[in-house]
């Protein structure tokens, strides 16, 4: 299996000697669940893409600072390379800045919610599943990390919403059996949403900045939601 990671941003530089850039950790991700996982990286804040959409298996976002609504170049063009991969029914996994594209991308609102910051581990709730949504648990636990939320799914194509939250209702979707996407970071550690929260400290207002903190007290479910990602690749491919 060869997973085209679609990067969105860096880590920042004096966090990268000790957690890496995204693309290691979304390979750190799927290192148990499948060992024999290719990767090939596409900078597409420089408008690097692939010349032919079957150079891989599929493709997954990194999260990004940016909103998808900013006014940049390179994001108009990711929402259009999403376009393409929705055409031709092409595997698609948004991670947060990715989840948010594609459902702007296909006619919905993404904004900034007026719940506030997302950070820490987020309890979710499983409200529908899918058939490589396996083994099925009825919640999902994730690190996020956001301020934009997806507030108005498409009108014009049917998604289905897999798991909610009465912060986050919109938290993970699913597209036809071509396109999945999640609010949610499984490729972020615990050290690393700590490291964040505290380089945030002066942003995130102080009784949420606790509440974050205290929440990476409990358990994630980032290899549960990476077996569903293979799942779900590898169910398109055989």
């Amino acid at each position: 299996m060869k997973i085209g990671v679609l990067q969105c941003d860096h880590v920042l530089e004096q966090f990268q000697p000790i957690f890496g850039d995204y693309p290691e950790m979304i390979a750190t991700l799927f290192a148990k669940i499948a060992p024999d996982c290719r990767f090939k990286i596409y900078q597409v804040q420089s408008l690097d893409y692939p010349q032919d959409l079957n150079e891989c298996d599929a493709y997954i976002t990194t999260g990004s600072r940016h909103s998808v609504n900013d006014d940049y170049e390179w994001i108009k063009r990711l929402e259009a390379f999403i376009c393409e991969l929705d055409r031709v029914k092409k595997s698609f996994v948004g991670i947060c800045f990715g989840h948010q594209l594609m459902v702007k991308a296909l006619g919905g609102t993404v904004k900034k919610s007026d719940k506030g910051w997302g950070i820490g581990v987020t309890q979710n709730k499983t409200v529908s599943s899918k058939l490589w949504m396996l083994p099925l648990q009825d919640r999902l636990n994730l690190i996020a990390s956001h301020q934009d939320q997806v507030l108005c799914l498409p009108k014009s194509v049917k998604m289905d919403v897999l798991v909610s939250s009465t912060f986050c209702p919109y938290y993970m979707l699913a597209y036809g059996d071509h396109f999945i996407s999640v609010q949610g970071h499984p490729e972020f550690t615990k050290d690393y949403s700590a490291a964040l929260m505290n380089f945030r400290r002066k942003l995130i207002p102080s009784e949420r900045l606790q509440e974050g903190e205290m929440s990476l007290k409990k358990d994630v479910d980032d290899q549960l939601i990476a077996r569903w990602i293979v799942n779900f690749i590898t169910a398109r491919i055989c």
